[in-house]
């Protein structure tokens, strides 16, 4: 949001045609994107559909009206929102006239819960939705994570949400408590459609991945490049890639890749666009591990925060795993080296590990393989499906 021109938002446009079905609430990228397949799938079954969106360019362009650019002014941490307070609120205060104004039939939340499940409340409170003695169905497709943070929140969503689309499995069993109707819809990752922008390819470089944000960047790219460096040491002509969506993690990995002059004509920074074949990986926790893990791509996770942060982290997040692989695996695809255990020698060990040892490549194709059928589209069908069954 720093890189955007904020300007007040008094209000938002009227619907182009008249009454409108459906009101999508996406506040990232990833959100716009993946709701955006969802908008395809649905308006080529239903064309008649009226949907509009707070959401980005990939909303739009799948045929919603977009009422506002959401994913311009989308903002992490708390300090952030603390300092936009007043443009989200005057952003929320003009969602919620729209929509009482306009009345969808059904209002779909995509994950942003700190926006979205605050506008779920309200509309309860107003008697705008079904569960407030209203007429507008509130649904939400890709489920806040609420198995690693805040557990309670299930019973007030339950409370205010009318269905949940969830693409994990395993989160069908956080909301087994709640009357809150849940429906496993299938990873978008593993949509017909979707270009994944990493394969497996061994004779590839090794990707360094070290997040998607300035502040994990600088934390955790260090170790990435220490532990290339060792590897290098009886590997010289190995070669890796850093992958970087944004120009502004582009720029940090740059001046942390500066302190590595010895390392900077072995590596190339490629602005994560297309797809790539690579033989291993050492990966940040994030998105991309995922990614990488569903490409069959050999590899192990690092983390590395503050030790504050980290130790308070230990005491709010309960999960087994923090690589997304191996929590919907229940088994280490990645081994996870977080905070002093990422040393250059174990990250190198992990590096000749994956590139010549074929028991370590067959296992993980086989996991990726596991990971695949795990994440697979469900019997009921996609999320399109599940959305046209809500809307009636």
């Amino acid at each position: 949001m720093s890189h955007a021109k904020v300007t007040p938002v008094k209000s938002l446009p009227a619907p182009k045609d008249g009454a409108v079905d459906l009101l999508i609430v996406a506040g990232e990228h990833s959100g716009d994107e993946h709701a955006a397949r969802v908008v395809r799938e649905l308006g080529a079954r239903h064309p008649d559909l009226k949907i509009c969106a707070l959401g980005g360019p990939e909303l739009a362009a799948a045929g919603a009206q977009l009422l506002h650019d959401l994913t311009a002014t989308s903002v992490v941490g708390f300090v952030e929102v603390l300092k936009h307070y007043s443009f989200f609120k005057a952003l929320f205060d003009a969602t919620l006239k729209w929509i009482a104004q306009h009345q969808p039939r059904a209002v779909c939340f995509v994950d942003y819960p700190g926006f979205n499940l605050r506008l779920a409340a309200e509309l309860s409170k107003r008697k705008l939705s079904v569960k407030g003695s209203g007429r507008i169905r509130a649904l939400y497709y890709i489920s806040p994570q609420i198995w690693a943070w805040k557990p309670k929140r299930r019973f007030s969503m339950a409370r205010d949400l009318d269905a949940m689309a969830v693409i994990f499995p395993f989160e069908l069993e956080c909301y087994a408590d709640t009357p809150l109707p849940a429906e496993f819809v299938g990873h978008p990752f593993l949509a017909p459609d979707y270009a994944a922008p990493v394969r497996f390819d061994p004779s590839g470089p090794i990707l360094l991945l070290p997040g998607s944000r300035t502040q994990a960047v600088s934390k955790i790219f260090p170790l990435l490049l220490d532990g290339f460096g060792e590897f290098r040491k009886t590997n010289p002509a190995a070669r890796a890639v850093v992958l970087y969506p944004s120009e502004e993690v582009a720029a940090a990995a740059r001046k942390v890749l500066g302190k590595w002059p010895q390392l900077a004509a072995a590596i190339e920074l490629r602005e994560n666009s297309g797809m790539i074949g690579a033989s291993a990986v050492l990966t940040s926790s994030g998105t991309m591990s995922l990614h990488c893990a569903l490409a069959g791509i050999p590899g192990a996770v690092v983390y590395k925060t503050k030790t504050l942060t980290y130790w308070l982290g230990r005491m709010l997040v309960s999960v087994e795993h923090i690589g997304m692989a191996n929590l919907l695996l229940k088994e280490p695809m990645y081994p996870e080296f977080i905070q002093g255990a990422a040393t250059p020698k174990a990250l190198a060990r992990q590096l000749r590990d994956c590139t010549s040892a074929a028991e370590r490549l067959a296992r993980t194709q086989a996991q990726a393989a596991k990971l695949r059928a795990l994440l697979a589209r469900p019997a009921k069908g996609p999320a399109a499906d599940w959305l046209a069954r809500q809307l009636g």
